[in-house]
């Protein structure tokens, strides 16, 4: 049988538990501290906060790509910096052969060109005196200095207008012609000097001295005509004018050349070794300049995501590694001979060669530590723009549904508090329907 509960008694019964239900809402929001906990709750800010989650762990999945990436590059760069040590290392080396072994060179002084008598006319050393005379003048006859001429070796110059020397060592030759009626012993100096296969100068004796750059046998000779053509023809066979500055007319013939001493320097022999092992250690710090399976010394290619994207929208860096090896450099082998392919440590003109390979090395090694760094930077910041951006969606999120456990706390304890009171008012309802047993 159905119970009739009086109008204050169901109020009082009714707003009990309206609050209770609040209440119990309240402390299950506090438990989980989300105010939003499925669709029904919230469908925009659920839905909303669950595609700003969902790409917040896409992006924090990528960081570890990101991550590997940077480590790839910043072995490879520090493969680099090893390799420009051991480059350093070679130059040291090269310094050292150059730096030895001068007396090995095939040398040979001519007579003096110049005498104590014009000294003391002069004033001058024989050296200056030798180096300030021409080559000729206007007639066949040597002119001695003065005090007011600088004398000549006695060329005529009327006709021979041109003045040539000529070089040769192993297989490599060098002629070069110049203006005769102007030119000096000392441009004869300077255009052997350009010949990259000897060198020339004039001693404090007043003599021209030729020395070579390598230890073979130096073929010199020096000659004079009316153009180019015979000028150098001239200096290249037996009709030339060795004799006009102090050597003989054979010197520019093979066998009877400039000789010098045919001793191969012990001292840059045993730097070969040196130069070898350093060089193919280079190969091997290439090799062993790998990240996770990726050398981009050898050539990988390493690619960073950015973004959970794909095709046309997504984000990457694309880095193209390079072979570095010893032959790609530029920096071949050393030997004690002069073969093709070969750095032949014997000669000065080979060694300076290398040297410039060597400078050419380190070019390209930075240029590449350059792109590498250029690279490093850009991954690093895109990672430190990828945590950011993860954080900023996942605050996001959180602001839509999760609870400010301040204001629900406060809440319920309101909540409590009218519990307490609707549960005395529903008391006190009671009480007044038990004064009617008073009656009886």
């Amino acid at each position: 049988m159905a119970v009739s509960l009086s109008s204050g008694v169901s109020n009082a019964l009714s707003s009990l538990q309206s609050i209770t239900a609040q209440a119990q809402a309240s402390q299950f929001k506090l438990a989980t501290g989300k105010k939003v906990n499925t669709a029904v709750d919230s469908p925009v800010n659920y839905f909303t906060a669950a595609s700003l989650n969902d790409r917040s762990s896409q992006l924090t999945g990528l960081l570890d790509g990101i991550s590997n990436g940077i480590q790839t590059i910043q072995t490879a760069s520090k493969g680099i910096d090893g390799i420009t040590k051991l480059v350093s290392s070679l130059q040291s080396t090269i310094k050292q052969a150059q730096s030895d072994a001068a007396q090995n060179r095939p040398t040979k002084a001519g007579t003096a060109l110049a005498t104590a008598a014009e000294a003391a006319v002069t004033s001058k050393s024989l050296k200056d005196i030798a180096l300030d005379k021409k080559i000729g003048g206007a007639d066949a006859t040597a002119d001695a200095a003065t005090a007011t001429t600088s004398g000549d070796v006695g060329i005529d110059t009327t006709t021979a207008v041109k003045a040539a020397v000529f070089l040769k060592s192993d297989t490599t030759t060098y002629t070069a012609s110049f203006d005769s009626t102007t030119a000096t012993v000392r441009d004869v100096v300077n255009e052997i000097n350009k010949s990259g296969i000897a060198t020339a100068f004039v001693d404090e004796k007043g003599q021209l001295n030729v020395k070579g750059t390598g230890s073979e046998e130096v073929q010199f000779g020096f000659g004079v005509g009316t153009d180019d053509t015979t000028s150098q023809a001239a200096a290249a066979g037996a009709g030339n004018a060795n004799a006009k500055i102090g050597f003989a007319t054979a010197d520019n013939v093979a066998g009877t050349g400039i000789k010098g001493q045919a001793i191969t320097s012990a001292v840059r022999s045993n730097l070969i070794d040196q130069y070898n092992d350093l060089r193919s250690k280079i190969d091997d710090l290439a090799k062993d300049s790998s990240y996770n399976g990726i050398n981009l010394l050898k050539g990988d290619r390493l690619s960073i995501q950015f973004n959970e994207k794909t095709g046309k929208n997504q984000t990457k860096l694309d880095i193209q590694g390079s072979d570095v090896t010893s032959d790609n450099l530029g920096l071949v082998k050393a030997g004690n001979t002069k073969l093709t392919g070969q750095v032949n440590f014997q000669n000065d003109s080979d060694l300076e060669a290398a040297t410039k390979a060597l400078t050419g090395a380190l070019t390209s090694l930075k240029s590449l530590s350059s792109t590498f760094g250029a690279n490093l930077s850009v991954a690093q910041t895109r990672q430190d723009f990828t945590k950011d951006m993860a954080d900023t969606l996942s605050t996001g999120a959180a602001n839509l549904v999760n609870v400010d456990a301040n204001s629900e706390a406060a809440n319920l304890l309101a909540l409590q508090t009218r519990q307490q009171l609707s549960q005395t008012a529903l008391s006190l309802s009671n009480q007044s329907e038990q004064a009617v047993l008073r009656l009886f």
